[in-house]
């Protein structure tokens, strides 16, 4: 049977540091749970209160700031190109690396990168990300979480009718995997992978050229499918 990793765990201090807020501020978000649906404690440290990593960045990522929703972005050229820092920057958070945060932790959340740049070396290559403003307004638009206001729900996007008699061969991604597994949202495909709970998935198949998006066969997320299952009979 293969075990299941175990999740990451994060004080108030490494929260706040990665979304440019206090540890107070993480505290009083947690004392009002019941109205702003901020995550129950994991765990621990001491007398320090422990979150699972996963659950934090999902709820940063499906609840934009308030300075957000009321941030107006500086006058750009809707085809300059900005990298992830002058993105974050853009849309108006505090922290540099939100950006990184969105495409590292959240893929599917935050617009796929307009350019990519192959920087560096043979020996020590990176690559730069690089996202069109136009692109960024698209996204601020319509990102999840706009306009929300006390008392309504938010609705995800719905996931696609995948059949589960097509090429076992074939590379599905996230969003397919999510609807042949069962789950009611991306969000909560990727909350369960993280926390180990698709032990069959953790490695994909494959990646897009980009590199960024993972991708897995129908056969092996069927698989997967079979042994949630089999584990939800028990």
């Amino acid at each position: 049977m293969t075990s299941r990793s175990k999740p990451r765990l994060v004080d108030a201090a490494e929260i706040a540091a990665e979304h440019g807020l206090t540890p107070a501020r993480i505290s009083g978000l947690y004392s009002k749970r019941a109205e702003k649906g901020f995550p129950e404690i994991a765990g621990m440290r001491g007398r320090a209160r422990l979150w699972d990593h996963a659950q934090v960045s999902e709820w940063f990522a499906n609840r934009p700031p308030a300075r957000l929703r009321q941030h107006t972005p500086p006058t750009r050229d809707p085809r300059d190109l900005l990298n992830a820092a002058e993105a974050s920057r853009f849309l108006g958070y505090k922290n540099p690396n939100q950006v990184t945060t969105f495409v590292r932790d959240h893929p599917g959340y935050f617009p796929e990168p307009d350019a990519v740049e192959e920087l560096g070396t043979a020996e020590n290559p990176y690559r730069r990300q690089l996202w069109r403003v136009q692109t960024l307004l698209d996204w601020m638009a319509t990102r999840p979480g706009r306009g929300k206001h006390a008392g309504t729900t938010r609705t995800a996007p719905a996931l696609p009718d995948v059949p589960t008699d097509g090429d076992p061969d074939e590379l599905l991604g996230a969003t397919q995997a999510a609807a042949l597994l069962g789950f009611n949202s991306l969000n909560s495909f990727y909350s369960s992978l993280s926390q180990g709970n698709l032990p069959l998935l953790e490695t994909p198949d494959a990646l897009t050229e980009k590199g960024q998006r993972r991708r897995w066969t129908r056969r092996r997320i069927l698989e997967q499918a079979a042994q949630r299952g089999d584990r939800s009979r028990r």
